[in-house]
């Protein structure tokens, strides 16, 4: 497959091609999110909803937390009172 390039017009703009619309489901009048990383610009779509975006991320650190706190909870009620 080839990659697509795009022109910057004289007014910076840039027109989003083809392809890359129907894979993210980009449609006329949608927002996009605009970050530079290592050179390179990364356009995403932004969320309707951040929430609704962000939940469950990092589940798996949240899970083992649960026993980390636990430990420590542990080590609370069992340590000798002064």
């Amino acid at each position: 497959m080839i990659t697509p390039s795009v022109k910057v017009s004289n007014r910076y703009q840039i027109a989003v091609p083809q392809q890359a619309r129907k894979r993210l489901k980009i449609k006329s009048g949608d927002r996009l999110l605009v970050d530079v990383q290592d050179g390179m610009l990364i356009l995403m779509p932004e969320p309707q909803n951040y929430t609704d975006q962000l939940a469950g991320l990092h589940r798996e650190i949240w899970e083992k937390s649960g026993e980390y706190l636990s430990g420590e909870r542990d080590a609370w009620t069992d340590s000798p009172k002064s």
